[in-house]
């Protein structure tokens, strides 16, 4: 083995990847609609969702909603708007779609909102 031989790409050209169920995809092109306000991306393409999970008409939607400066105060305030509003919005279309009951959680699995 070379020295960075384990830094090789892996040829996964015959392995199977594992589908989403049809709802949790579904609910992921929903999600594509809400916009982070401050960067115009949507969540899933910026890379905070990263949890699904769907019961009939109960959604609850996982987030990694790291703060980046947590020392600087403005920021925090600002951070915490636009988490309100990307949390808002989360609930607004999943709710326009439908569902009954919608759950954010963010990464250590606290509940942020739910609506």
């Amino acid at each position: 083995m070379r020295l960075f031989g384990f830094l090789k790409r892996k040829d996964t050209r015959d392995v199977k990847r594992k589908e989403l169920p049809e709802d949790v995809k579904r609910v992921v092109e929903i999600l594509k609609r809400v916009r982070d306000p401050e960067t115009d991306l949507n969540i899933v393409d910026e890379g905070l969702v990263y949890g699904v999970t769907i019961e009939g008409k109960k959604a609850q939607i996982f987030l990694f909603m790291a703060r980046s400066t947590p020392e600087c105060h403005f920021c925090q305030m600002m951070a915490i708007n636009v988490q309100r509003r990307i949390l808002r919005d989360i609930i607004n279309v999943l709710k326009q779609e439908g569902f009954n009951k919608v759950e954010v959680y963010n990464e250590i699995g606290l509940l942020l909102e739910e609506g």
